[in-house]
């Protein structure tokens, strides 16, 4: 059971290193807001986009990679 749950803890962390360095970079923040693009159509529907399936997705893994951490260190 420790070697089945630690190949699935391997995969979730390559998993969430790949979809962290595949999203776009946040660094607009303060320049993007001031000139108005926040509030843009793509703004609003960011969630529907393959970025906003990205974040939901790095969500997920967080939470599973944080899951598992404390049961393999719980177990063994």
């Amino acid at each position: 059971m420790k070697t089945l749950l630690t190949i699935v803890f391997i995969a979730v962390c390559i998993a969430l290193i790949a979809l962290v360095m595949r999203q776009e970079s946040k660094s607009d923040g303060l320049s993007s807001t001031m000139s108005g693009m926040g509030e843009s159509y793509w703004g609003k529907n960011k969630g529907r986009s393959i970025e906003g399936k990205l974040v939901t997705w790095t969500a997920i893994l967080g939470v599973a990679f944080l899951v598992l951490t404390v049961i393999l260190n719980m177990a063994w």
